[in-house]
């Protein structure tokens, strides 16, 4: 098959390995996304919110870089303990509900992967779900209330829906990315249902949701490191 706007993925295609340097990978690759966008998201912030979200988001990303990486403490061992680590730092260190709802996510997806050294496709699935899952119960959104949900939600469902078509777990993760950030983009016109946004009523109605934006940052680094991880960039 050919993914739109990308190159030919075999039809069953596995993909990497997805063990515990992958998903090290993958969130030091969303650091330096989040690194790389904080203005941006704080200028997206500022229309709608309170201004901090890239400097908050950055301080956090940069916390779980240092901790998967300076060697100051033992390495997460498996998929399942880097994700949950990632989330305890972000809890920790990034303030306002953007810290919590992702911190969330990452430890929910984390807890869905058990203890395994490796997982396959269909665990990343069910990891992406967990995280959906857990964002919705806790902040109580749902996709069309301009949050984060409206990037994880599709980039679960995308996953999904590639994954049981193709069995190509790189199918997938492009699936996944490029539904994240079409739900990030379409939260412009709507009016925000749920968090600070929402004070502002009809005003809200124009902006880009940070939160969703940022959530498409990170869906989309998952995406890049696979493809090189698979030696396909």
């Amino acid at each position: 098959m050919v993914e739109a706007g990308g190159s030919p993925v075999p039809a069953g295609d596995a993909g990497p390995v997805l063990d515990a340097e992958l998903f090290r990978r993958w969130l030091v690759a969303a650091a330096e996304a989040v690194s790389r966008e904080a203005k941006a998201l704080t200028d997206l912030d500022a229309a709608i919110g309170d201004a901090d979200h890239g400097a908050n988001l950055d301080r956090g990303y940069a916390a779980v870089r240092a901790r998967l990486t300076d060697g100051s403490a033992p390495a997460p061992a498996t998929p399942g303990e880097v994700l949950v680590t990632a989330g305890r730092q972000l809890v920790a260190t990034v303030g306002g509900a953007s810290g919590p709802l992702l911190g969330t996510a990452l430890r929910r997806a984390g807890r869905a992967l058990g203890d395994a050294e490796r997982v396959d496709g269909a665990r990343l699935g069910e990891a992406l779900r967990a995280a959906t899952t857990g964002v919705r119960e806790m902040g109580g959104a749902a996709p069309g209330d301009k949050t984060m949900v409206d990037a994880l939600q599709p980039a679960a469902d995308a996953y999904d829906e590639e994954f049981a078509r193709s069995s190509s777990l790189l199918a997938a993760v492009r699936a996944a990315a490029t539904a994240a950030r079409r739900g990030a983009e379409a939260t412009g016109p709507l009016r925000a249902r749920k968090g600070r946004a929402s004070y502002l009523g009809e005003r809200s109605a124009g902006h880009l949701d940070p939160g969703a934006v940022s959530v498409a940052l990170l869906v989309e680094a998952l995406a890049a490191v696979c493809e090189r991880a698979a030696g396909r960039v």
